[in-house]
């Protein structure tokens, strides 16, 4: 008999009929692991944007998953894998709420925000605090990496093609669309979003490299 025969022979629990086969047997408790896996995550986010990198434990994300410590463990070795881990499983989220047509300022302005909006305060925690925890530090330096990949996208109809002034215009888009900028406007100043995305959006049509061209 197989370990995974073995305990689900002995399990306090009985298995539905359709699961009689080891291998069905063994995907189902995949299955079970992979839902574990996906509580924590979630668990931990969930706690990450509300507070401070050393102000949740392993216990705090346990309890909010409903799990033990030693699951957490067991899962994600400690608070450096769970971090990255949270990171890895956002970004496919996070890429979609910023899905938008290349050259629709409007649009991009819009889904850079509903990302902002949802979770720009804990990005603006993660960047105070990557000077001391290393791997917030991997995961902003990956964020970062990705955040020029979108601009190249969303801005491809504006952007030079190579050289000097390609970068140049890279650095422009990344400092009118940072998070910092998006915190000043809506919560050390109290802009409304609506007047802060207009900002952004004549902000953009400012720096946009074609008006120089002409």
């Amino acid at each position: 008999m197989s370990a995974i025969e073995d305990f689900a022979a002995s399990a306090p629990f009985v298995l539905p009929d359709a699961l009689a086969e080891p291998d069905l047997v063994a995907k189902y408790f995949r299955g079970l692991g992979d839902a574990t896996r996906v509580r924590i995550l979630d668990a931990a986010f969930g706690l990450w944007r509300e507070r401070w990198y050393d102000d949740v434990t392993l216990a705090d994300v346990a309890a909010a998953a409903g799990v033990s410590v030693q699951t957490v463990v067991n899962h994600f070795g400690g608070k450096a894998g769970l971090v990255e881990a949270v990171a890895d499983w956002m970004t496919p989220s996070v890429e979609a709420v910023r899905d938008a047509p290349a050259g629709d300022l409007p649009r991009i302005v819009a889904a850079l925000f509903d990302d902002y909006e949802a979770n720009g305060e804990a990005t603006f925690r993660w960047n105070a605090e990557a000077a001391r925890v290393p791997p917030i530090a991997g995961v902003l330096a990956r964020a970062r990496a990705s955040h020029r990949r979108w601009l190249e996208r969303v801005f491809a109809d504006r952007l030079p093609a190579r050289g000097a002034a390609r970068e140049r215009a890279l650095t422009l888009h990344y400092a009118a669309t940072d998070v910092y900028l998006w915190k000043l406007w809506r919560l050390d100043l109290g802009v409304s979003r609506p007047d802060a995305e207009r900002a952004m959006r004549e902000l953009l049509a400012g720096i946009d490299p074609r008006r120089s061209a002409r």
